[in-house]
């Protein structure tokens, strides 16, 4: 109990000791306590240096201990609240000299955008970005973007925006749940209190502060070549459409995802019909989904004997009769045509069809 007081054991046992012997002198102490003499005579200064103690005549007279006590309380507060306006002071120099810092640093920005050439430099500019946050930041994340070291690098600054009340959006590829580290995270930020959905593919990796400041990558397929920091008006409001088309497509984190009672396809089997439709090849799709390629090669053969299919063009004409692709004027994105319209034995279809034919 006198730890805190600055009283060790010994120091406390002195004191007991002239207590119950007012007028006690060192010698007494020696033969009483049988500690080290040192140790005593430290313990005696350190009482008189707190005026617990006080000699007179040779010897050594106790302070009543509620009015000695209550000194040492009150020099033990103002020893605290020294050191709480020490803390303050240091904050404050910390401060200073973090916004000094800041102005200090070189401009390299160009007519609303800045060049970030590291992965440091990016992580530096995201917690710049974010501490200054003051609506919140929606991202997209695909699956090259959330390798764990990566998500323990946003977790604090998503944990700091969202302990300030600001929104924090993240949108994952469907594949998300067959990673461990990305799932775990992504589910503690729904638990948080963060907005987190899921969509078969991305076009790329995107953060967005406050509507008004944005990192795009680089280079899509590669994270480590840095990003670049846009803030006009004409980029953000390009951006910030993408996001929100995807949030109305988007399916809340751990929502069922399985096909209806017709055995409809769910987004992502729509998003392989329609990759499949562009001649896209095996990997290709895994890549656009973010699987692995056994992964990938498994959904499209069970889409194709979902279909009764024996070609991807099969497949995609099936789809169309089904209902499950519209057709579409856009030649590149256009489904495939229905069986009545396919010219019988046609490996490649009318002109302006997606290649169908099957690649590895």
């Amino acid at each position: 109990m006198s730890q805190p007081l600055g009283l060790d054991d010994l120091t406390h046992a002195v004191y007991r000791f002239a207590l119950g012997r007012p007028g006690c002198s060192p010698e007494d102490l020696f033969s009483g306590l049988g500690a080290p003499r040192d140790d005593i005579r430290r313990s005696v200064d350190r009482l008189l240096e707190l005026s617990l103690l006080r000699p007179l005549g040779g010897t050594l007279v106790p302070a009543k201990p509620s009015l000695a006590l209550r000194t040492l309380l009150q020099q033990r507060q103002a020893e605290i609240m020294s050191k709480q306006q020490e803390f303050a002071d240091i904050k404050d120099a910390v401060d200073q000299l973090a916004e000094e810092y800041e102005v200090a640093q070189p401009s390299t920005s160009h007519s609303g955008w800045e060049r970030l050439e590291s992965q440091a430099a990016v992580l530096a500019r995201m917690e710049r970005l974010a501490g200054r946050a003051t609506v919140g930041c929606m991202s997209l994340l695909p699956a090259e973007t959330v390798e764990e070291e990566a998500l323990l690098a946003r977790r604090p600054l998503d944990q700091h925006m969202l302990e300030r009340g600001l929104s924090v959006w993240n949108i994952h590829l469907e594949s998300v749940y067959n990673d461990r580290a990305a799932l775990g995270y992504a589910r503690w930020l729904a638990r948080d209190g963060g907005r987190v959905g899921t969509v078969p593919t991305l076009p790329m990796w995107l953060v967005v502060y406050d509507r008004t400041t944005a990192l795009v990558p680089i280079d899509p397929r590669n994270p480590a070549a840095g990003a670049v920091q846009v803030s006009g008006a004409g980029f953000l409001a390009g951006l910030v459409a993408l996001f929100e088309r995807l949030c109305e497509t988007m399916r809340p984190l751990d929502s069922l995802c399985g096909g209806d009672a017709q055995d409809r396809p769910t987004p992502m089997e729509k998003e392989i019909l329609r990759l499949m439709g562009q001649g896209l090849t095996d990997d290709a799709v895994r890549k656009k989904l973010g699987v692995g390629l056994r992964t990938a090669r498994r959904m499209i053969a069970d889409l194709m004997e979902r279909l009764d299919a024996r070609s991807r063009f099969e497949a995609g004409a099936n789809a169309v009769d089904r209902g499950w692709l519209r057709p579409c004027a856009c030649a590149d994105d256009r489904p495939l045509p229905s069986r009545e319209t396919q010219p019988s034995g046609s490996a490649t279809g009318t002109a302006g069809s997606p290649r169908i034919v099957s690649r590895a």
